[in-house]
């Protein structure tokens, strides 16, 4: 059985969203946020004491996207990956990680001070979340005359990426989004996988903070 260490809405949401996709079975252990200081015990399960973690049979991960692609290509032929011989291999495995790398890491900046350490360095949570927004624009380009970002349809990539948008709406950097976007995040976030990771973490961002 595939186990998941979760917070809501945190990078974790990704391997959730998959596990959805793919309609795997798998045990989902909901940690409250930031794991490491309020729920000691997870340093056990992985040291980093970062979210997600995730185990299967003898395979432990903790890096959401590399999750990811390790069920959409573990659990396959799914068309949530796409293979190497297909020409839009390179894009799938480039938005996999753009949106971890690029979207979500000036995000969590933002987080950090804006809502965990308020008004010790506003400037920089302004300065991440215009980071944030200018790479988004590399998202809208690939939009335009697409409903999704590589391979004509759905795939891990999507996911990756959505979940940059789910966090930007927790964070409110959603204002500024492009119809394209807009129009996209409708799309992936009105999927059935989706809608049932959202249902299997029971609340939201703000809501566990507040817990």
């Amino acid at each position: 059985m595939i186990e998941l260490w979760h917070c809501p809405d945190a990078r974790s949401f990704r391997p959730l969203w998959a596990l959805e996709e793919l309609g795997l079975p798998y045990e989902l252990h909901l940690l409250p946020f930031p794991p490491r200081v309020r729920e000691p015990a997870y340093l056990e399960v992985n040291p980093l004491g970062t979210i997600p973690a995730l185990r299967d049979g003898e395979t432990f991960m903790s890096e959401s996207a590399a999750i990811v692609q390790y069920l959409a290509t573990r659990y396959g032929p799914s068309d949530l990956a796409v293979p190497v011989e297909d020409p839009a291999y390179g894009a799938w495995l480039n938005w996999l990680h753009f949106g971890e790398a690029t979207l979500t890491f000036p995000q969590t900046l933002v987080l950090r001070y804006r809502q965990f350490e308020p008004g010790k360095a506003e400037v920089v949570a302004d300065d991440y979340a215009q980071w944030f927004l200018s790479r988004l624009r590399h998202v809208d380009r690939a939009l335009q005359g697409a409903d999704y970002l590589c391979a004509g349809r759905f795939t891990a990539a999507d996911i990756s990426v959505g979940y940059a948008l789910l966090l930007a709406r927790q964070l409110k950097l959603d204002g500024k989004w492009s119809p394209a976007i807009q129009a996209y995040w409708a799309r992936i976030s009105g999927r059935d996988g989706f809608k049932a990771a959202k249902a299997a973490q029971k609340m939201d961002l703000q809501q566990a903070l507040s817990s």
